[in-house]
């Protein structure tokens, strides 16, 4: 025996030998794949544990006496937007493991002994056989420092964890092959992703979040598992190796499916997945990272927003955290999102709850309206514009100080001077703030487009309480149509609740621009489908007379009104 030879085996039995002192060594764990391993993947008769994966004579060459054939092997990269860092073909390390753990190879076709070892079976099937594909597997040979800076990511590589060269991150920088203490080979404890959060120190708002706090038992996993959302978390969501989709490494492909399994009333308290079947809903289904060309994207330029909607545009799943807030302010639900302010800019993060809505209905010339107008705007930002003759008091006080119809007996506390904000009109029909027991915003709703409340829009249809809920929310019915009262001498009686007349046949919810083409005040904006222009006008004509008075020039229900006496109220 040369000393070459003594010395590797001198080398391998006191690596053995220590690791037998150290937590749970390789002769414990699922890498002993000798006939006394513990797994069930295991030799037939071979008993010797090292052998596997190293040998003291004829070790393939430039390796730690490894004892495989390395071919030469392509393999499908990790790759993704948020990443600065470019992944190489796996080396060193990495490649010894992926020896076994790529399926290439069998697990006991060995340099020596040259016959091989024959196995109980393989890993074929399992999420230990990553195969050749690794897009969907964390990035591994690649180099830290090529990824900063990058605020959420320590400035340096944490002590405790291997790198290689410069800074190279290989399968052992998370994984010791030789030592199972803590599970799965990692080099330390995950609990509360304690291994993820190393690296990634700095992830904006996960602190404080209801994912890092949830004491609710994760739903997510196999039967009797007794773990707290914030115990699994990072893991709740994403997958290390063998995740759904080769993007941002989620447990499922499909975006919406990986809040799914929390978020349908088994863990979080209210059931948010019911709300996408409902008739008029966001569609987070149709579309899909890598399938659909419009998916999501977190690099994605604002200015620029592809038709698309995914429980992330809303939601920062990092730093979203329960508490509610006072209109115009964005609730903790929307923390750190990026929106779009009512001058169009990118505002990140967002502050008021409008500039969520505004990313996609600021611009929104792609959509087809619920009702179609004389002075018709698909751009949500321009219809809220504080200079309109009137709006509904989104962005800002309503221009109108004399509202008779407010209060309503639902919202005692509202004057002239209230705000709103965009849910409290779209919502939920079972929402919280009328009395509901289902979540709060525009996931889904009975009720077209996502409203909290009936509100018909057909013509003809009888006057009731249900048929403008939405509406009477917050105008008082009683006021409304006492055309005889102190508040109101309008004729809002006539219309609606003898002619039959739907609130949105004269009001255009969100707001109205000034086009010149008469007055827009009171929100007066008329559905093409019921009223018509009164010849020769291009189209129908309000005149505000000040005072709670106007008088009208247009064709409604077939009845000519043409400014004078008769179309003038009161």
């Amino acid at each position: 025996m040369n000393h070459s030879t003594l010395l590797a085996i001198l080398i391998l039995g006191q690596f053995v030998a220590g690791q037998a002192m150290a937590g749970m060594s390789i002769v414990d764990s699922k890498h002993n794949l000798s006939i006394t391993g513990p797994g069930e993947i295991r030799a037939l008769t071979e008993d010797r544990i090292c052998i596997f994966c190293h040998t003291p004579h004829n070790a393939a060459p430039g390796t730690p006496l490894w004892n495989k054939n390395l071919q030469p092997t392509n393999y499908t990269l990790y790759q993704s937007s948020t990443l600065s860092a470019t992944p190489r073909q796996p080396s060193g390390p990495t490649r010894l493991c992926l020896s076994c753990h790529d399926g290439t190879i069998a697990l006991g076709d060995v340099l020596r002994p040259v016959e091989g070892i024959q196995m109980s079976m393989e890993l074929t099937a399992r999420t230990s056989n990553l195969d050749t594909d690794i897009s969907n597997d964390h990035p591994v040979s690649f180099n830290y420092y090529e990824a900063l800076p990058n605020p959420e990511l320590a400035p340096a590589i944490p002590q405790g964890l291997r790198s290689y060269g410069d800074g190279n991150i290989h399968c052992t920088t998370c994984h010791d092959p030789h030592d199972d203490t803590f599970g799965k080979f990692l080099v330390m404890g995950n609990e509360y992703s304690a291994l993820c959060t190393t690296c990634h120190v700095n992830v904006a708002g996960w602190s404080t979040s209801s994912h890092a706090t949830s004491t609710k038992t994760w739903n997510g996993g196999s039967q009797g598992n007794t773990k707290t959302v914030a115990e699994h978390a990072c893991a709740s969501c994403h997958r290390p190796h063998g995740a759904g989709g080769p993007k941002r490494l989620l447990h499922q492909l499909e975006e919406e499916k990986n809040c799914y399994p929390c978020h349908d009333g088994t863990v979080a308290s209210l059931d948010i997945k019911a709300q996408f079947s409902k008739i008029s809903h966001h569609p987070v289904a149709a579309t899909t990272i890598d399938v659909t060309g419009n998916a999501h994207d977190p690099a994605e330029d604002l200015m620029f927003l592809q038709d698309h909607v995914e429980c992330v545009d809303c939601h920062n799943p990092h730093a979203a955290y329960s508490d509610q807030s006072i209109v115009p302010n964005a609730s903790g639900s929307l923390a750190l999102v990026a929106g779009k302010a009512q001058s169009g800019a990118v505002v990140a993060p967002l502050v008021y709850e409008y500039e969520l809505c505004f990313k996609c209905h600021g611009d929104s010339s792609n959509s087809i309206p619920l009702i179609t107008r004389w002075s018709n705007e698909n751009n949500t930002m321009l219809e809220f514009t504080t200079t309109n003759p009137s709006y509904h008091p989104v962005i800002a006080i309503g221009r109108n100080p004399d509202v008779p119809t407010l209060p309503s007996v639902y919202e005692p506390e509202m004057t002239a001077t209230s705000m709103i904000a965009c849910t409290s009109c779209h919502d939920s029909n079972e929402s919280p703030a009328i009395g509901g027991a289902g979540p709060n915003g525009p996931h889904g709703s009975i009720y077209r487009p996502i409203l909290r409340q009936r509100y018909d829009t057909m013509d003809n249809l009888p006057e009731s309480e249900a048929s403008y809920a939405l509406c009477y929310r917050c105008h008082d019915r009683t006021k409304l149509l006492d055309d005889q009262g102190l508040y109101n001498a309008s004729g809002h009686r006539r219309h609606v609740a003898d002619q039959r007349t739907p609130c949105s046949a004269c009001h255009d919810p969100h707001g109205v621009k000034n086009d010149g083409l008469g007055d827009h005040t009171h929100l007066i904006n008329f559905d093409v489908a019921i009223v018509s222009p009164f010849p020769p006008n291009a189209t129908p004509l309000f005149f505000d007379l000040g005072t709670r008075s106007g008088r009208c020039l247009l064709v409604c229900h077939g009845k000519s009104h043409d400014g004078g006496a008769s179309s003038t109220y009161p």
